[in-house]
């Protein structure tokens, strides 16, 4: 079935996607923008009670089940402690380096819903006042949040409202370059999120009926290991999580084609899913590499450490330098969403 992605509209999904801060713990504002995209499609969806979106599509056969997933929910920080000279110390959620974030605008907002801005800086930043501003271990104590606000102690920072377990989120800084590059913080994995509901809009528009009733899961909880280990209907015989191909010496895969997962820290992926989805990939002229990511993990290995019996496996785009200032190609994203197209109507493994 012949299919043609429309790219850049799913680029400026993503733009809109990660220009909304959603750290885990704290996406119900993602979410109803999600829902809220769905609802103009003519697409119905519900909440799980962790807050993540359902969507199921009917297909000629019930009896078995696909589940696809991407989720909304990114690296961010909550405030630790507030010191006393009126700087913020943080903790961070998920996989973030601290020195990935040095230098970044932040937002925090708190318990009350208040926002204000800042900036994540050494202590130690001015040159001009400490020795070591270039060899400080870049770390939980000496990290901190330089609020926008005239601050001088702990009570002028208690004033504003800001106390600790308010989240903190990092300004993404999308930007979109030739309509060819994509960079922004929190492609991991708000490219994925729009890929998949850029297909249930075209889904809906075709009224094209599946092979298999599918069930979509956009989860919030990814980025802290458990996102997508619930609601899985017992129909469900093929989980695929659709998330990122993670670049660097030694791997093949790059940001101009679809990263097919072999294994990850995890273990490895269904071979026979792999297998169909590489098959997938050269019937439909679709560019890929097949790779192997030691430090990662997904929510289909998350099912999978549940005990869901499930044949699971991982795609994704090629995302450069993941967990920090990411960037991927228009031909990652084209090659993702005409394997996750030419995966809906294919056969099942098994």
């Amino acid at each position: 079935m012949a299919f043609e992605p429309k790219t850049l509209e799913t680029m400026q999904l993503i733009k809109e996607l990660t220009s909304i801060p959603s750290p885990t713990g704290n996406t119900e504002q993602v979410l109803i923008f999600v829902e809220n995209f769905l609802k103009e499609a003519g697409i119905a969806s519900t909440r799980n009670n962790k807050g993540a979106l359902l969507v199921s599509i009917p297909g000629k056969d019930a009896t078995k089940q696909r589940m696809l997933t991407a989720h909304v929910d990114t690296l961010g920080a909550m405030v630790k402690e507030v010191k006393s000279d009126g700087r913020l110390a943080i903790n961070l959620i998920g996989g973030y380096r601290f020195n990935a974030i040095e230098g970044e605008y932040c937002l925090i907002e708190t318990s009350a819903g208040q926002k204000y801005t800042g900036t994540i800086l050494m202590h130690q930043t001015s040159v001009h006042v400490y020795q070591d501003a270039g060899t400080a271990a870049r770390d939980a104590k000496n990290i901190e949040i330089r609020l926008d606000a005239k601050v001088f102690n702990r009570e002028d920072v208690a004033a504003l409202g800001i106390g600790v377990g308010d989240f903190v989120s990092l300004d993404p800084r999308v930007e979109i370059i030739d309509d060819a590059f994509i960079k922004s913080r929190h492609l991991d994995d708000k490219a994925s999120v729009a890929i998949l509901l850029s297909l249930l809009k075209k889904l809906q528009e075709d009224g094209a009926e599946l092979p298999y009733t599918t069930n979509f899961l956009i989860s919030n909880n990814e980025e802290i290991g458990y996102g997508g280990n619930s609601n899985i209907p017992p129909e469900t015989i093929e989980y695929l999580a659709i998330d990122m191909g993670a670049l660097g010496d030694g791997q093949t895969s790059d940001e101009y084609t679809v990263s097919i997962c072999a294994k990850d820290g995890s273990g490895p992926y269904h071979y026979g899913l792999r297998k169909n989805l590489v098959q997938l990939c050269e019937e439909n002229g679709i560019d890929y590499k097949v790779d192997i990511y030691p430090f990662y993990s997904s929510d289909a290995s998350a099912a999978i450490k549940a005990g869901f019996d499930i044949v699971h496996g991982l795609i994704g785009p090629g995302i450069d330098a993941s967990h920090a200032y990411e960037r991927t190609h228009r031909d990652s994203l084209y090659h993702t969403e005409k394997l996750v197209y030419a995966y809906l109507f294919s056969d099942m493994v098994k």
